[in-house]
């Protein structure tokens, strides 16, 4: 894997697999609305109260398709009260390519959402897929990773407990 630095709003984003550049101060995020895999509309104050990782993918990102078993797997080890991993699609096809990928790689701890405008990817000022943005329990960004990411080591793991616990 290559690696590159990318900038968002001037901060460093990425610069390896795996890191998450935490913010110094919790960012306010406009409250993107998107619909879930029966076509209701969701927003992020569903969310209110967890931890979040919302990841923004499509099904034509193939570093997308590669890191969605580890997100889920992520969020079968801490999916709680507590933690969500939120992976919302920009597929324009809509819904059915999304339950198709899930269905072949055996996706079973994820819920689909989707936004098939980009106007979700617009709002958080996503530039390149995938994007995965860290929530903390009121609903501000604590930092972001673009690029892809295997989210189930045991680091990453130990990372987001960390996160939960406030302890970061």
């Amino acid at each position: 894997m290559s690696l590159s630095l990318v900038f968002v709003n001037g901060e460093r984003a990425y610069s390896g697999p795996n890191e998450i550049f935490l913010l110094d101060e919790p960012r306010a995020l406009p409250d993107i609305e998107f619909f879930d895999e029966s076509k209701n509309p969701v927003s992020l104050k569903k969310w209110l109260g967890k931890v979040v990782v919302l990841n923004i993918w499509a099904t034509w990102c193939a570093p997308c398709r590669i890191e969605m078993p580890t997100l889920d797997r992520l969020q079968e080890k801490l999916g709680s009260d507590q933690f969500e991993v939120v992976a919302l699609s920009i597929d324009e096809a809509g819904v059915g390519v999304v339950r198709k990928f899930f269905d072949e790689i055996n996706i079973e701890k994820l819920d689909i959402y989707i936004d098939s405008t980009y106007k979700s990817a617009n709002q958080l000022q996503v530039l390149a897929l995938p994007a995965t943005i860290l929530i903390d329990p009121k609903g501000q960004e604590l930092g972001r990773l673009v690029g892809p990411a295997e989210w189930d080591t045991p680091e990453m793991i130990s990372f987001f407990e960390s996160i939960i616990s406030g302890q970061y």
